[in-house]
C-alpha cells in the first residue's frame, strides 16, 4: 500500500487524527471475521487524477465496493432496483435483495472497523455492537411496519438458530478436519459468558409461553399479561444487555479482544485506515440506506416467492434470510477455524447470537410497542422447543474448552433436522400467537377450563 503523503485523500485536517498504535489492540472477533474477506485495492491510477476531490471520492468508492471479496454481489443491488421498477416477478425481487445483502452487511462490518480508527477501539466496539446486526434490525422494522410480525420472529429465531448450530457447527466440523491431528483449545471463559446471557434470554422467551399454558384460560384473555410480561422481559434483557457491553469493552475487555494476524494467514492487516472520518460516516448512513431498501423488497415480496417456490415462510425466514444476512462473517468464522484460532470462530458464532437474542430481539419488542403493535416474546412451542434445545446443545458442547470434528458434526445435524422441521410446518404468516390445538385440549383436560 502506497504511503499516506501518496494518498492525500487519506487525510482529513491536515493529519490521520487518532493513528496510534493501541487503538488497534481492541479488536473484536467480528471486526477479524470479516477482515478474512476483503482485500488490498490497487489505487495506482485513482492517484494519478488531478481534482482532489474527485480522487478522494473515486478511491472510497473503489476501496468501499472492490476492498471485499463479495464484489463479485454488488451487481444483484441494482438488479433488484430495476426488477422492481419495472415490475418484474416478486420471486426475483427477493432473490436479487437477498443475494444483494450479503456484500453490504460485510460493508457496515468495514465502515465500523474504519471509523473506529478515529474514535478509538471504545467507541468502535460500542458501533459493532449496535450495527454488528444491522441487516437483521432493519428487515424487523420493516416487517413490523407491514404488521408481518411472524416474519420479524421469524427471522430473528433463525439468525440465532443459524449462529449456534450452523456457523459454529460448520466452523468446528471443518477446523476439527483440517486439524485432527492437532489438539484444538479455546477460552472457555469468553463461551461461559455468552452461554450465560443466552440462557437468560431463554428465560425470557419461556415465560410468556409457559404463562400462556399455565393460566388455563384462552389466548385472548391471557394475551394482555403475556404483552405485558414480554415487554418487562425485553427490559431486563437490554439491562443485562447493557452490562454486558460494559463487561466486554471496559472491565473485562481482554476476554474479547481477538489475537492479531500477519500477512501470512491471508487477512487484510489494516494498520491505517483507508477511508477518511467524515467519509466514513457518509458511506456508512449510504449503505444503511440501500440495506433499508432491499429490506423493504424482501418483506413486501416473501410471501409471493414462498407460494411461487413451495416454500413455507416459516423457512425462508429462519433459514435463507439469517444465512444470507450473515454470510461474511459466517465464511469468516469457517476461516478462522480452518486456521484453529477457535477463539475467534467463537466470538463470532455466540458473540452474533447473544446480541440478537438479548439486544436485537427486545429492541424490536420495544420498537413494536412504540409502533402500537402487540409484539410479544412468545415465539410458540415448536421455535421456542428449537432454541431451548440448541442452547443446551451448544452449553455442553462447549463445556470442556476442547474441541472435534463430531462436536461440529452433531450441532450440524440439530440444523438439518431443525430446518426439516420448518420445511414441513405450515404456519399462517398473520398469526399472533397460536396456541398448539393438541397442546390447547391438554391443558383444557388438565386445568378443567
Amino acid at each position: 500500500m502506497a504511503s499516506n503523503q501518496d494518498q492525500p485523500w487519506l487525510l482529513e485536517n491536515g493529519n490521520l487524527k487518532g493513528l496510534v498504535k493501541e487503538n488497534r489492540t481492541g479488536r473484536t472477533a467480528h471486526n477479524m471475521s470479516s477482515s478474512s474477506l476483503r482485500k488490498k485495492s490497487d489505487l495506482t491510477l485513482v492517484s494519478k487524477i488531478p481534482c482532489s476531490l474527485l480522487r478522494q471520492f473515486l478511491a472510497n468508492l473503489q476501496e468501499v465496493t472492490l476492498g471485499t471479496k463479495l464484489s463479485i454481489l454488488f451487481p444483484a443491488i441494482p438488479l433488484a432496483i430495476l426488477a422492481q421498477c419495472f415490475g418484474f416477478a416478486s420471486p426475483w425481487v427477493f432473490a436479487l435483495s437477498l443475494i444483494g445483502l450479503m456484500p453490504l452487511a460485510e460493508r457496515v462490518s468495514f465502515l465500523t472497523e474504519q471509523i473506529s480508527f478515529y474514535t478509538g477501539p471504545t467507541v468502535g466496539g460500542l458501533l459493532n455492537a449496535t450495527c454488528g446486526n444491522a441487516t437483521e434490525l432493519i428487515i424487523a422494522i420493516f416487517a413490523l411496519a407491514q404488521h408481518k410480525i411472524a416474519v420479524v420472529k421469524y427471522s430473528l429465531l433463525g439468525s440465532i438458530l443459524s449462529n449456534l448450530l450452523l456457523v459454529l457447527g460448520t466452523s468446528l466440523f471443518c477446523g476439527g478436519i483440517a486439524n485432527i491431528r492437532k489438539e484444538q483449545k479455546y477460552d472457555r471463559r469468553q463461551a461461559d459468558v455468552n452461554s450465560l446471557m443466552l440462557l437468560l434470554a431463554l428465560l425470557c422467551h419461556l415465560l410468556p409461553m409457559l404463562f400462556t399454558f399455565a393460566a388455563g384460560a384462552s389466548a385472548s384473555v391471557t394475551s394482555d399479561p403475556s404483552l405485558h410480561l414480554s415487554r418487562a422481559s425485553c427490559i431486563v434483557m437490554l439491562i443485562a444487555y447493557t452490562a454486558y457491553i460494559v463487561f466486554q469493552l471496559w472491565t473485562h475487555r481482554e476476554l474479547f479482544e481477538a489475537q492479531e494476524e500477519s500477512e501470512d494467514d491471508g487477512v487484510v492487516s489494516d494498520e491505517a485506515p483507508v477511508i477518511g472520518f467524515g467519509s466514513g460516516i457518509v458511506w456508512l448512513i449510504g449503505m444503511t440506506a440501500v440495506i433499508a431498501l432491499l429490506s423493504e423488497y424482501v418483506v413486501g415480496t416473501i410471501e409471493e416467492a414462498s407460494d411461487s417456490w413451495g416454500l413455507s415462510v416459516s423457512f425462508i425466514s429462519i433459514i435463507l434470510l439469517p444465512i444470507v444476512g450473515n454470510a461474511a462473517e459466517h465464511a469468516g468464522a469457517i476461516i478462522f477455524a480452518f486456521k484453529n484460532k477457535l477463539d475467534i470462530t467463537l466470538g463470532v458464532a455466540l458473540g452474533s447470537a447473544t446480541q440478537i437474542a438479548v439486544f436485537v430481539v427486545p429492541l424490536c419488542v420495544i420498537i413494536a410497542w412504540i409502533m402500537g403493535i402487540n409484539m410479544d416474546l412468545n415465539f410458540s412451542v415448536i421455535e421456542t422447543g428449537s432454541l431451548a434445545l440448541s442452547i443446551l446443545a451448544v452449553a455442553f458442547t462447549l463445556q470442556d474448552g476442547t474441541s472435534h470434528y463430531l462436536k461440529g458434526l452433531v450441532l450440524l445435524l440439530c440444523y438439518i433436522i431443525i430446518g426439516a422441521c420448518f420445511f414441513v410446518t405450515e404456519s399462517p404468516l398473520h398469526r399472533s400467537n397460536i396456541v398448539n390445538p393438541g397442546l390447547k385440549s391438554l391443558n383444557t383436560a388438565v386445568f378443567g377450563a
